[in-house]
């Protein structure tokens, strides 16, 4: 009779489905979550419909949670302000990194605020059919980026939209392993010595600027971005943003610290993506920016 009373109960939880609560870690140690996943074509449609938000500049447009924390350029704003307010258009230039895992969308742009080419980058996140995080950074000039090469970001590099063959794909925590043996090579002044794995044909663009890889004359030796000449940068920091486990593309946020500009008392400000296939580094994109020596992101 006991028995019976316990299948009874058991059957009647897993039809009003309470048997299990969001907190509640199942086998693999893995959350159980109520809310479908959002998958790539899902993430994409949250990145379209904040450019769509703000070309209207109507953040009401844009499906946000309660408490929704939105950056630009290290500055906590209320959604609308900032590039909200001078944003006139969009341009053919939009590359997106989406970790389905995370339920974060990166987006590398060029947009107009005004007559100005504006490099852009957001990041969202998604939870519950919601957007509950924006962060974004603008580079409007030289002045704010010291390199600053817009006319090259016409359209996106092939390599970095085409997905990876299975065969070819790193394993996602390998491909950030990998992604910060850049960083590290920062730290201490040479790629070869942090043995971070780059293809010989390796290419590096910064805001727009070719500064390694096949064509590079930039300096000296950057035809080679394993090998070529790095500043030391002890200072630097880093976050992974994202990881793009079809493209083979993780993002990552960086302060490279003391040391990376090549005048003044600044420091670069980076959002960073690397295209790793093959266990290598393929290539390497970035949008970087000129800030005060300390400054926070905000989301530190």
């Amino acid at each position: 009779m006991m028995r019976k009373t316990m299948l009874v109960a058991v059957t009647f939880m897993l039809l009003c489905g309470c048997a299990t609560s969001p907190n509640v870690q199942n086998v693999q140690g893995e959350p159980n979550v109520r809310n479908a996943e959002c998958d790539r074509k899902c993430l994409e449609g949250f990145v379209t419909q904040y450019l769509d938000a703000i070309a209207a500049h109507n953040p009401n447009a844009l499906p946000v949670a309660a408490n929704l924390k939105f950056t630009e350029n290290n500055e906590e704003l209320e959604l609308g302000e900032g590039m909200w307010k001078t944003f006139t258009k969009l341009t053919g230039y939009r590359r997106d990194i989406l970790d389905v895992k995370q339920g974060v969308a990166v987006s590398f742009l060029v947009v107009e605020g005004g007559d100005t080419p504006t490099l852009y980058v957001i990041m969202l996140k998604v939870e519950d059919n919601k957007v509950s995080e924006i962060e974004t950074m603008t580079v409007r000039n030289r002045e704010e980026g010291m390199l600053y090469n817009p006319d090259t970001l016409k359209t996106v590099m092939p390599l970095m939209l085409s997905e990876v063959p299975a065969n070819q794909r790193t394993p996602r925590e390998e491909m950030i392993r990998i992604a910060v043996t850049y960083s590290e090579g920062l730290r201490i002044g040479s790629f070869e010595k942090a043995e971070s794995p780059m293809a010989l044909d390796a290419y590096r663009y910064e805001n727009g600027q070719l500064m390694a890889g096949p064509g590079c004359t930039f300096f000296p030796g950057c035809e080679v971005m394993g090998t070529q000449a790095i500043p030391t940068l002890s200072e630097i920091t880093h976050r992974v943003i994202a990881v793009d486990e079809e493209l083979g593309v993780v993002a990552m946020r960086m302060n490279f610290g003391k040391g990376s500009l090549f005048s003044g008392d600044g420091v670069l400000d980076v959002w960073h993506s690397f295209k790793i296939f093959d266990d290598q580094i393929h290539a390497a994109e970035a949008y970087c920016k000129e800030v005060p020596a300390g400054q926070t992101s905000g989301w530190d």
